[in-house]
């Protein structure tokens, strides 16, 4: 059993040395957090590591889900539940870890089915598990992603996270498709781009956030605000991810740059320079058609130009700020400290 309370103790303590060292504010939050979480992110990625039936087992469709959990991650969404868990007192650890290790796999099961379906060729720094162990193996594998997700909730006598849960996937299965059907015909739609990122990526955001709460036993209010939160954290994320796609360091993202923009996908700051500058939906168009790397780079200094990587940035920050605002319903603490961390960490990465 954790002992949350000595944690605490350890979280600020940790945060004072860090100030009387020097250390900026954020710093001494990352790092008192760091602490703080510890104990329960290693027991996660232990049970992560070792998960049912994965660890030795020869088979295809399974060494491609282990070969993708291997890879590490920055695992933000089981951190989303475990965070929010510790709002009060009282959440069974084992309970939050195993919803926590659900998000986890929903998010890696996802991550296998794409790379097949845009054939992808690098994830997380190394050859995309479809490359090593093939696409059948992969969709496979991330089927058997989402079993053990479902059963890590189930397990946990949760019904009622369950059944939000089997809903969650739904919508992130309707917005992959409503994303292929738009794929290869770049044709920028405000509108068809938030359903996808809403049920893509702010679903299981919104989710994590509010199971988490809900383990912790808020009221029902608090639990809507985390929801709320969780989804504009969602958004925040998927931009800063459309903007790393075209403006990122390969090294720090652990794939290559225009991924996105080769397939045709819709994101933000596309959708904003073809509003802005006649012919740049032609321009986008002629990029996926001749993989130029020369046309890409003048894609992306065109989005520079007109302000739209800047502005993408900026409506992440704006959703962020929401999210923030969203959770000052809930009581104050370590506990929130530690999710307007995570939130303001979403919008600031370079990976």
């Amino acid at each position: 059993m954790i002992d949350h309370a000595k944690e605490a103790a350890v979280m600020k303590s940790l945060a004072t040395a860090a100030g009387e060292a020097g250390a900026s504010a954020t710093e001494q939050r990352l790092l008192a957090m760091q602490a703080w979480l510890a104990q329960d992110m290693m027991a996660l990625e232990c049970e992560l590591q070792n998960l049912r039936g994965l660890k030795v087992n020869p088979e295809r469709a399974k060494a491609s889900a282990r070969y993708l959990l291997a890879s590490g991650g920055k695992r933000v969404r089981s951190l989303c539940v475990l965070t929010a868990s510790r709002l009060r007192p009282g959440a069974d650890p084992q309970v939050a870890r195993e919803v926590a290790m659900a998000c986890e796999l929903i998010h890696a099961a996802t991550l296998l089915h794409d790379d097949v379906i845009d054939e992808g060729s690098e994830r997380r720094g190394r050859a995309a598990a479809r490359v090593v162990y093939g696409n059948s193996a992969s969709i496979l594998g991330g089927d058997h992603l989402l079993i053990e997700a479902l059963r890590s909730v189930a397990s946990g006598s949760q019904p009622q996270l369950l059944n939000s849960l089997l809903d969650a996937i739904s919508q992130i299965i309707t917005a992959e498709a409503l994303q292929l059907g738009w794929r290869g015909r770049f044709e920028p739609d405000r509108n068809a781009y938030r359903r996808v990122i809403h049920g893509k990526t702010a679903v299981l955001f919104g989710w994590a956030l509010a199971a988490g709460g809900g383990l912790a036993g808020v009221s029902q209010g608090e639990r809507s605000a985390l929801k709320n939160a969780g989804l504009a954290l969602g958004e925040a994320f998927q931009l800063i991810d459309d903007v790393l796609d075209l403006d990122g360091d390969p090294s720090r993202t652990g794939k290559g740059l225009f991924t996105d923009l080769r397939e045709g996908k819709l994101t933000w700051p596309l959708i904003l320079a073809a509003e802005r500058i006649d012919g740049f939906t032609q321009q986008v168009r002629r990029c996926m058609d001749d993989d130029d790397l020369d046309s890409q780079v003048m894609v992306v200094q065109t989005l520079q130009r007109c302000g739209a990587l800047d502005a993408t940035r900026a409506l992440a920050r704006e959703r962020v700020e929401f999210a923030v605002q969203e959770l000052q319903v809930l009581p104050a603490g370590d506990g929130r400290d530690a999710l307007e961390l995570i939130a303001e960490a979403v919008v600031d990465r370079e990976a």
